[in-house]
């Protein structure tokens, strides 16, 4: 096939990667060995570096061995980013299991679910949320639950304070009080520091990543360490880090694959310094860049936005970021351009999903980049644009499915097999997501399938309607859907956040859209809304939006 893209590839990038037959956990070891002495995490000031990391993560395994963990079963790990969820993460791969990433912010019916699904018999979580988990255990596979506690790696000063403020806030019960589980560091003291006699193979399930896909039915993305080795390298060679030299800020979550990537996985091969947050405040942010220097900064456009508009931004020097690469959802061109301007650092757009491990496209950081567009195919990934329907190449410039192929491509859903069949086509993985490619090979997503809106008979893109609003003076963020419409099939709704100090009627949002887009593209409705509802990684939720119309319209809109 034709592959333009190579053309624009920043100076030294590889078109095709070699993948050694290595496991993941492999290059923790091999981090370990070559810079001992680096620090790996770096959590509220505190350093844990390679070698301890990799004797943590021994104990770890060997704990998980003790037990009863078998090679392939599955260990779900429900942790914002703190030095736990990483030991957890590579100790479990070392113990031959499979991980399963679960959202912090599920409550007990959700848990649930996902505990049903993978049959996963061991659960690492923290204690502060054992009021939800403790109803997922009746009737669950789980067999244990190690619980481990944020102060167990703060500084003395933090550590003693923090169990006053839990308590404080009904967030903390002593760890005695609750049986029969476990308590993750009592389990680290106990176990051994010996490496595991048999590693992975390359072939062997790493992860499943739960994903809602096109369908927004959860289901387990099966991913092998091959598949996970195959993505860091290529974001590897793509972003050029390196060892000793860059530190990355780890505040993306890692339970999602975006994060876990980029961040967690990559700074670990490399062997890299990660400064760890378990949570996105603007403030904490500031001041951690301005402290620890990172200098690689993987995010979403929200906390770019949330740091640009931050009102005391210029007093934090932040200029140690050479790079950002912006996920999980589209970089507007004004957010690009303002944390640019206060950082000195480069922003590009990149998309992936948790199908492909995550990254399939991204713009150099060095050289020809294009904004608005997700990029260039990462090295040893090829994409076209396909009719959705019949599944022929379009020609460049048209807009039809994205479908990709590549080394990180996963190996299917998790007890799905119709499901595996309908999303990849012979060996082709089908998005879900609408774009097209220009003739220098950068593409550039419209929407998802499902969000397109058909109004009067035409099809608008959210994506196009919402770029327009961004570019208005007093908005801050905004979202468009479909309402249903007895005479257009669908009408245009916009949700809108408006600058702090910044006042506005929905005419004024509406003649600004009709000065740049055709009239059918025109939002009929504003509403103007204090914030967006929005999931941790700062996507913004569009079906929260149509349930809240269904229920004002009697179900109407689903």
């Amino acid at each position: 096939m034709d592959r333009p893209w190579y053309a624009h590839y920043s100076p030294g990038t590889p078109r095709e990667i070699n993948i050694p037959d290595r496991a993941l956990s492999d290059f923790l070891t091999e981090s370990a060995q070559k810079a001992p002495h680096q620090v790996a995490l770096r959590f509220f000031g505190r350093g844990i570096t390679f070698a301890q990391l990799d004797q943590l993560t021994n104990r770890f395994a060997n704990a998980l061995r003790g037990l009863g963990v078998q090679p392939g079963e599955r260990v779900a790990i429900m942790l914002p980013n703190l030095p736990q969820a990483v030991i957890a993460y590579f100790g479990a791969l070392k113990a031959r299991a499979v991980v399963v990433q679960t959202n912090p912010l599920y409550q007990s019916a959700e848990i649930a679910l996902q505990m049903a699904d993978s049959a996963a018999r061991v659960l690492v979580t923290l204690d502060i949320f054992r009021d939800k988990v403790d109803p997922v255990l009746k009737g669950s596979t789980l067999q244990h639950v190690v619980y481990c506690g944020v102060r167990d790696y703060l500084p003395p000063l933090l550590r003693t304070l923090y169990p006053l403020k839990a308590k404080r806030e009904g967030m903390w019960k002593p760890f005695e009080k609750v049986a029969p589980n476990h308590d993750f560091l009592r389990l680290l003291e106990s176990a051994s520091t010996a490496p595991q006699q048999a590693t992975p193979a390359s072939s062997d399930v790493a992860l499943l990543q739960y994903t809602g896909g096109t369908t927004g039915v959860p289901k387990g993305v099966i991913l092998t360490h091959r598949n996970l080795v195959a993505n860091v390298l290529q974001c590897k060679v793509w972003i050029d880090a390196q060892a000793g030299q860059d530190r990355f800020l780890g505040v993306i979550p890692f339970f999602h694959v975006y994060g876990m990537t980029t961040c967690q996985n990559l700074a670990i091969m490399v062997g890299c310094e990660q400064i760890l947050l378990p949570k996105f405040t603007t403030m904490d942010v500031l001041k951690a860049i301005q402290k620890f220097r990172p200098t690689l900064f993987p995010g979403i456009q929200a906390m770019y936005l949330a740091l640009g508009n931050h009102p005391k931004v210029k007093n934090y020097d932040l200029r140690s970021i050479r790079g950002c690469i912006s996920g999980a959802g589209p970089l507007q061109a004004e957010v690009q351009e303002r944390f640019e301007s206060l950082t000195g650092a480069t922003v590009v757009e990149g998309y992936g999903l948790s199908e492909a491990s995550p990254v399939t496209h991204a713009n150099p950081l060095l050289g020809k980049r294009v904004k608005g567009a997700i990029g260039l195919p990462m090295p040893s990934t090829d994409a076209r644009i396909v009719h959705m329907e019949t599944g022929a190449d379009l020609p460049v410039g048209e807009i039809g499915e994205l479908v990709v192929q590549g080394p990180q491509v996963m190996q299917g859903y998790w007890n799905r097999p119709d499901e595996t069949r309908d999303t990849i086509k012979d060996g082709w993985l089908r998005t879900g997501d609408m774009g097209r490619m220009d003739a220098d090979g950068f593409f550039y997503l419209v929407d998802r399938k499902k969000d397109m809106i058909k109004t009067g008979g035409e099809n608008v893109y959210p994506r196009d309607v919402e770029e327009v609003l961004f570019r208005h003076p007093k908005v801050k963020e905004a979202v468009i859907a479909g309402l249903p419409d007895k005479f257009l099939g669908e009408k245009i709704k916009a949700y809108v956040v408006l600058a702090e100090g910044q006042s506005a009627t929905a005419e004024d949002i509406t003649s600004f859209c009709a000065e740049h887009l055709a009239k059918f593209k025109v939002p009929r409705e504003v509403e103007f809304r204090k914030e967006l509802p929005k999931t941790i990684v700062g996507k913004v939720l569009r079906r929260v939006l149509l349930d809240e119309e269904a229920k004002k319209h009697g179900g109407a809109a689903g």
